[in-house]
């Protein structure tokens, strides 16, 4: 019989294990590029590529984001079309998560769980993952959905069908079919922006900072500066999509 010793020592080393194939220092998921730690492979060829930073510890869950994302891009006014929204986690006393995102966020949040059955709340924004190793990419039978060369995930909607297995096969919600163009949409970046040297319209109104655009390839740039000096993770990195938006402060109890 193993002295209670080597069985502690072994309980470690587990518990150990499942703490950072939870983050972002999961060996098999990341490499080092620029002197930080990536969830994606090292790109090529020469010109920026960028990624995305969330600080949840900054999100106020005002939905600033969601609403300005509606006015300067032809995302639907009805309220479950989205390319970006805010969730509300709310952690209950008995252990319970409740998450909440009506409108997507846009015009606040209203708790609707008693203060006494409140252990924690937080807001989360989500938006495409801009994954290196997207399925949606994948899946797409006639190559409508793309990657461009400086990282960004595009959807050519003149050679979209409609067809929906990019929707299927996105792990993180972020497509949806036009109700009226019948192709799918999603998240550019805007695209049309940073092209002209401007952020993303959602990064560029938050009003406290909690996003970060950036290229991954500028070791001094805000965006590798918030990886190195965060404790930055991605969701559901048992998937190896190559995500790369970062959150900092991200809780387990977001899916």
């Amino acid at each position: 019989m193993k002295s209670n010793k080597e069985k502690s020592s072994r309980r470690n080393f587990l518990k150990t294990g499942v703490t950072l194939a939870g983050g972002v220092f999961a060996a098999t998921l990341i490499k080092p590029f620029n002197g930080v730690v990536i969830a994606a492979e090292e790109p090529k060829g020469p010109g920026p590529w960028y990624g995305i930073g969330i600080d949840i510890e900054k999100c106020i869950g005002c939905g600033t984001c969601a609403a300005s994302c509606k006015q300067e891009n032809p995302v639907p006014p009805e309220p479950f079309y989205f390319r970006t929204w805010v969730e509300q986690y709310t952690v209950k006393t008995d252990g319970s998560v409740k998450v909440e995102s009506p409108n997507g966020g846009i015009g606040g949040f209203k708790q609707t769980v008693p203060d006494e059955e409140i252990f924690k709340a937080f807001f989360v924004p989500k938006m495409c993952n801009h994954c290196y190793k997207s399925p949606c990419t994948q899946v797409c039978p006639v190559g409508a959905t793309f990657e461009t060369p400086d990282g960004v995930n595009l959807v050519d909607k003149s050679y979209c069908i409609g067809c929906g297995y990019c929707i299927q096969a996105c792990p993180y919600g972020c497509r949806y079919m036009h109700p009226t163009e019948h192709v799918v949409d999603k998240c550019t970046l805007c695209y049309h922006r940073i092209k002209e040297g401007l952020l993303p319209v959602c990064f560029e109104v938050c009003p406290t900072k909690s996003k970060i655009f950036g290229d991954l390839r500028d070791p001094d740039g805000e965006l590798v500066a918030f990886i190195k000096n965060h404790t930055c993770r991605f969701l559901k990195p048992h998937l190896n999509t190559g995500p790369k938006l970062y959150y900092n402060a991200l809780e387990e109890e977001v899916r």
